[in-house]
């Protein structure tokens, strides 16, 4: 297991020291804000939809290393993805990182990378940080204009 949250740790360094897909989505008419009073994160998710389907997603911000590498890695997850989907992911997502999961479930590959965040669920305060990008993208597919909180 050391080597097992080795591994993990560096997903999670390297997407924090190096975020994927950080910047202004130019043109997404799905946008939306989060913020995390307890960590301070902050975050804007862009996104756009073509053909029912998430042909971009970007993010600015900033926060923690779990909340900025989750954004990362949500951007890379969710790119091709229909809404269905994405939202299926984000309930395994949210799953596991609450300990409502296996870490990862047993013989689901559909989370991938994200697999990675299946300690956070054994430090409950990290939860908000792992979870706040996806909860702020599901507003931003949703339309909702108010800023997404973790309170």
């Amino acid at each position: 297991m050391p080597d097992l949250r080795g591994l993990y740790q560096e997903v999670i360094l390297d997407h924090c020291k190096k975020p994927r897909n950080y910047r202004v989505l130019e043109g997404s008419l799905h946008h939306a804000e989060g913020y995390n009073p307890l960590c301070g994160d902050r975050i804007t998710i862009y996104a756009r939809i073509e053909n029912g389907r998430i042909s971009e997603v970007a993010f600015q911000g900033s926060g923690c290393a779990i909340s900025t590498s989750s954004a990362s890695l949500l951007t890379e997850a969710v790119k091709g993805k229909t809404l269905a989907e994405a939202d299926a992911l984000f309930q395994k997502f949210h799953a596991l990182v609450t300990g409502e999961a296996d870490h990862p479930p047993a013989g689901d590959a559909s989370l991938g990378k994200l697999a990675v965040f299946s300690g956070v669920a054994e430090f409950p305060v990290r939860v908000k940080c792992a979870t706040l990008a996806w909860h702020t993208l599901r507003s931003a597919l949703k339309g909702e204009e108010k800023t997404v909180t973790t309170e």
